[in-house]
């Protein structure tokens, strides 16, 4: 079991859980933050997660939350159940960044945060074409037309500080 807290300073949670995913499927990762559980929970848990927990919660609910990704279970809050129930009623109204690949998430996370096409390119040991092809998707899926605009709905939506 993992406990993995999104905001790291070498590498992002959400990129690390992208890369236990590819190396270790079955490990149970418990994703901790101190964003709101709606800019994240629900798009961690679709990549994977095992369950999600705000830094503000009881200390008895990371407990409960352990012992119940041990054994091979999701752990959803109230609140990430109210999300996930309200996703479903929508249909298709969910966040437009809900509607990116994991690695279309990371992507556009990276860009957002200021990080340059080649940089991003080296650290994922991808082409510059592949990340330009990346980032040309998200922008369509987004309707963005810049990489400001990136950066404006990542702070605006509290997915980067």
């Amino acid at each position: 079991m993992l406990l993995l807290d999104i905001a790291m300073p070498d590498l992002s949670g959400v990129d690390a859980l992208a890369a236990i995913r590819a190396r270790a499927p079955e490990l149970p990762v418990l994703m901790l933050s101190g964003f709101a559980e709606a800019h994240y929970a629900t798009a961690l848990l679709r990549q994977g997660a095992s369950g999600y927990l705000n830094k503000d919660c009881d200390p008895e609910d990371i407990v409960r939350a352990i012992r119940t990704v041990v054994r091979g279970r999701k752990y959803i809050t109230t609140g990430v159940a109210e999300l996930l129930a309200d996703a479903l009623g929508r249909g298709e109204d969910k966040a437009l960044h809900e509607l990116l690949s994991e690695r279309e998430l990371q992507v556009f996370l990276r860009l957002a945060g200021g990080e340059t096409i080649g940089h991003l390119a080296d650290s994922l040991c991808l082409s510059v074409k592949t990340v330009s092809t990346y980032r040309t998707r998200v922008m369509e899926k987004m309707h963005l037309a810049s990489n400001s605009d990136l950066t404006y709905y990542a702070l605006k939506n509290g997915l980067i500080s």
